[in-house]
């Protein structure tokens, strides 16, 4: 949404007479129904149909008195300035071509989505001062949002500045605001925002809420939100958004939200099951900055006074982020490599992070050495703490060194074919060795070969369908191969306080050494990774190619039953089996994507057991839309012994006011419907209202209620 229109509309009348002022010398082009002159003024009067037009702008209006000598025009009765397809309209305008003033009376103009209203109006091309002002957003009503001032002031640097302001819908005002200084719709932060709700919820009993952000700085706007819930009291909180660049630098964007709530109601119990006292708040902060073009700082912030604090009362941010991050991070990027700070820490003690206090890495990308040599570089420093919030654990303390290097020598065969031989080693040192650091310290070496490979095939076919929009088709092949050999890895485990371990993943990680992030937690490889990736694609009408699939498959074998049995142990692909059985062909692994159409997608991933060729793992999502009058969204997660969820997803447009939706969230474990939500949503005042209204059903929860419906208000696009 652009405001170019606005700036154009509200300096219509100032840049009409900057026209008629910097002209040379001459009469502007005067005519009406009836002309004459004024004997006692010697001024031209012009009645019946009266225009003045010069340039690009036009002056029209029942009566233009217009003085040669001071070249001075004043227009009564109907007035309206237009120029570059822009209208100003006013009871009476009074435009000095001499030095380019004027002054309006009862004065109204404007462009989509800013109008902009006021009793009096005076000033020069370069500031126009309005006076019992009024700045609508979208067409002036009693629904729209509007700023009422006193003064409203439009100067250099297209800027507004407002005296004895406030916001509010129409004239009514609802909220006073300090003296504003901004560009008029310079970022989306600095408009302001509104969002009301209302509903209910078994565990929550009926709520009614209220949230207001209003512009108070350039591109920042701030305010708060409250929502008293009959069972539980009142959560209120302040919050912000922007995106500015007054900060030093470029530009910085973010947002802040929290509440604080006094609960008197039903809290239960948290993660570790200890009760949930009753003061309970959160603080989401989240900021992006780019502080020169090769210095950047971004970070998050989620305090939470217990586990369950944003379930109970922002559920749709607790599905989004149930297991908050927060950390800060700063990076510098050079011509070819790249210098980081980080720091994450956990100020929730229900969860377990692994914190950096900080971490400092210097990364440097692959370059070129000479004799088609390529080296790659990471150092990184890192003093590393793992609190368990578990009863009995003790805390883990880890102060680290760490490096890698490695040599590549690409060599190509033509377009057809690639391989790359590497050599590379990892150097690592803890301060702190020993079980739970404080042992002393101790240095692993290690080291790998390997290589990469591949090669590159395609077919072309004379395809042709209308309905489809096939143009030929293309099928693009590519096998890989990827080797590793990284012996005795898992050298020093016991003295090693293993912070970065494994996590369970049902995904084929990285294989090179210098890849893995679990560096404290390393095991033995001698592993050929096996895929092949392939694409089938047709002609873009415009431009290109586009694809209409695409099929990748991978698996490892893994040589040695030692590094089988480590592996398949550590990333949990055994499927419930004892540690030690090991397997030298992983889980055999599977991506497929559909799109033949911009109206259908399929999406899938399966993961076979290669000892029973079972299946273990499977993952599919397809989406269907008609344009904007329908959509449909069926997915499914499948995890052998685990999950086995299906989610169904339809909207529906009936008109331009009223739109459907509704979701199923079915286990079939548990053979039951987590989730069953049913809705619609109205838009008002040409959709500058949006009203949404759901009720949901709810089994298997144990927090949330059976039963909940929903009422939720906000201002769209503003």
């Amino acid at each position: 949404m652009t405001c170019r229109t606005t700036r154009i509309a509200i300096l219509a009348l100032a840049l009409a007479a900057q026209r008629l002022h910097a002209a040379p010398a001459g009469q502007p082009g005067f005519n009406a129904g009836s002309l004459d002159t004024d004997p006692a003024t010697g001024e031209y009067v012009g009645t019946g149909g009266a225009r003045l037009d010069y340039q690009d702008a036009l002056l029209t209006a029942d009566e233009i008195r217009y003085h040669p000598r001071t070249r001075t025009a004043t227009a009564r009765g109907h007035v309206e300035l237009t120029r570059a397809g822009q209208r100003a309209v006013a009871g009476e305008i009074t435009c000095r071509l001499a030095d380019g003033t004027f002054s309006a009376t009862d004065i109204r103009l404007g462009g989509f989505p800013f109008y902009v209203s006021g009793e009096h109006a005076a000033g020069t091309p370069s500031e126009i001062t309005l006076t019992n002002a009024r700045l609508a957003y979208t067409e002036p009503g009693p629904l729209a949002p509007a700023l009422n001032a006193g003064t409203l002031i439009y100067g250099p640097g297209r800027r507004i500045r407002t005296r004895d302001a406030s916001l509010g819908l129409g004239p009514l005002p609802l909220l006073p605001l300090p003296r504003l200084d901004q560009p008029l719709g310079a970022s989306a932060a600095t408009l302001p925002g509104i969002d009301a709700r209302l509903g209910q919820r078994g565990n929550l009993g009926f709520f009614l809420g209220l949230g207001i952000e209003a512009p108070v700085l350039d591109g920042v706007k701030a305010g708060g939100a409250a929502t008293f819930h009959t069972k539980r009291g009142l959560l209120i909180g302040p919050s912000a958004t922007y995106d500015t660049t007054a900060l030093p630098g470029g530009r910085a964007a973010g947002s802040l939200a929290t509440g604080f709530i006094h609960d008197y109601g039903e809290r239960l119990a948290d993660v570790l099951g200890r009760p949930i006292q009753p003061d309970r708040g959160f603080i989401a902060w989240t900021h992006r900055q780019a502080i020169t073009e090769k210095l950047s700082l971004f970070g998050e912030l989620h305090y939470w006074s217990d586990s369950e604090v944003t379930r109970d009362f922002r559920p749709g941010e607790f599905y989004r982020l149930q297991h908050p991050d927060n950390f800060l991070e700063a990076d510098y990027t050079g011509k070819n490599y790249v210098i980081s700070l980080l720091a994450r820490a956990q100020p929730n003690p229900f969860h377990a992070v692994q914190q950096r206090l900080p971490e400092l890495r210097f990364d440097l990308l692959p370059v070129a050495t000479g004799l088609g040599l390529y080296q790659r570089l990471q150092l990184s420093a890192a003093a590393l703490t793992d609190d368990s919030p578990a009863a009995g654990v003790p805390a883990i303390d880890s102060h680290r060194l760490d490096g890698y290097y490695a040599l590549e020598r690409p060599v190509a065969f033509g377009d057809w074919g690639a391989f790359t031989p590497l050599i590379g080693g990892r150097l690592t040192h803890y301060a702190d060795a020993g079980p739970g650091g404080g042992g002393g310290g101790y240095t692993r070496a290690l080291g790998e070969i390997g290589f990469d490979a591949s090669l590159r095939a395609n077919g072309v076919f004379d395809c042709k369908n209308e309905q489809w929009r096939i143009d030929g088709l293309r099928h693009l092949l590519t096998p890989r191969l990827s080797y590793r050999y990284i012996p005795r890895a898992d050298k020093g485990r016991p003295r090693i306080p293993a912070i970065d371990d494994r996590t369970f993943t049902t995904y084929l990680q990285p294989p090179g050494l210098g890849d893995q992030r679990h560096i404290d937690d390393l095991r033995p490889a001698n592993t050929l990774r096996i895929a092949l990736d392939q694409t089938l694609q047709t002609r873009h009408p415009e431009y290109g190619s586009r694809d209409l699939a695409t099929l990748n498959l991978a698996a490892d074998l893994r040589f040695g039953r030692a590094a089988a049995a480590a592996d398949d142990d550590a990333a949990g692909q055994d499927g419930g089996r004892q540690a030690g059985g090991g397997r030298h062909l992983s889980d055999l692994q599977a991506e497929f994507a559909l799109m033949p159409a911009g109206w259908l997608r399929f999406d899938l991933f399966t993961s076979l057991d290669s000892g029973a060729f079972a299946l273990r793992e499977l993952n599919t999502g397809l989406t269907l839309h008609d344009g904007e009058a329908w959509s449909l969204t069926l997915s499914n997660e499948y995890l052998r012994g685990q999950i086995e969820e299906y989610v169904g997803d339809f909207r529906y447009r009936f008109n331009e006011v009223w739109r459907g939706y509704l979701r199923l969230h079915y286990d079939a474990r548990e053979t039951r419907f987590n989730e069953r939500t049913i809705g619609l949503i109205q838009n008002i005042a040409n959709g500058l209202w949006t009203i949404r209204y759901g009720v949901t059903l709810y089994d298997g929860n144990t927090r949330e209620s059976h039963f909940g419906f929903n009422i939720n208000i906000t201002l769209a696009r503003f």
